[in-house]
């Protein structure tokens, strides 16, 4: 059976640990890495996009970093329960015109028995900024 530690019921460090284990995917920017972090079939809502499954996340990621260049990620722990966390994020990157953009947002993220992430529902905004402005 597939397992990603740590396995919930997490605590508040073992929620730090995985909310930092996802920070340090994302910032690798390989859709592959990232997607083994989620279950085979999971659902997500980001922004006004719907995805589902590995296969999708993939397409999703590759998608998104063509589009997002020089991408960088930071995010907050929130909250947690038993197999549940909540992020608070922020990411910056430039677009391929060469504008810098700061991505804001939250995140809430439900975990199987496994430790694989079930659901993942994001609410992002997006405002452009000045180069001299970007501080990740």
């Amino acid at each position: 059976m597939e397992q990603k530690h740590p396995l919930p019921p997490f605590t508040l460090e073992t929620a730090k640990q995985k909310i930092q284990m996802a920070e340090d995917a994302w910032n690798s920017q390989n859709p592959e890495r990232v997607s083994l972090a989620y279950t085979i079939d999971s659902e997500w809502r980001n922004r006004s996009t719907f995805v589902n499954g590995r296969e999708e996340i993939v397409k999703f990621l590759t998608d998104k970093w063509n589009r997002e260049l020089n991408y960088k990620l930071k995010k907050e722990y929130w909250s947690h329960s038993e197999n549940r966390i909540a992020v608070r994020f922020e990411y910056e990157y430039q677009n391929k015109d060469g504008k810098w953009f700061r991505a804001y947002g939250n995140e809430n993220w439900q975990f199987d028995e496994n430790g694989l992430m079930e659901k993942r529902y994001a609410s992002i905004n997006d405002i452009e900024i000045n180069e001299s402005e970007r501080y990740l």
